[in-house]
């Protein structure tokens, strides 16, 4: 899963300064998406919509497995 919210985001923020790693629990994992401040707004879109569509897509990949995927945006600390 990890792969595809690389996909998407890398389509979104082509030559972007961007992570995601992949935190799992015990019935959960989370997708961490960390950007730069000058590039998040691309990935969010406006009033979330592209953010949302990430996570429709992620839970609509995931739907068979038994797993719940979380997707969080995070802004990049610029220290």
């Amino acid at each position: 899963m990890i792969e595809l919210v690389e996909y998407l985001v890398s389509a979104l923020v082509p030559d972007g300064d961007y992570t995601v790693e992949q935190v799992e629990g015990e019935t959960t994992v989370d997708i961490i998406v960390t950007i730069a401040k000058k590039d998040i707004g691309k990935v969010i879109g406006k009033q979330g919509r592209i953010a949302k569509a990430i996570r429709t897509l992620v839970k609509s990949a995931s739907a068979k497995s038994n797993v719940r995927y979380n997707v969080v945006i995070e802004e990049k600390d610029e220290n």
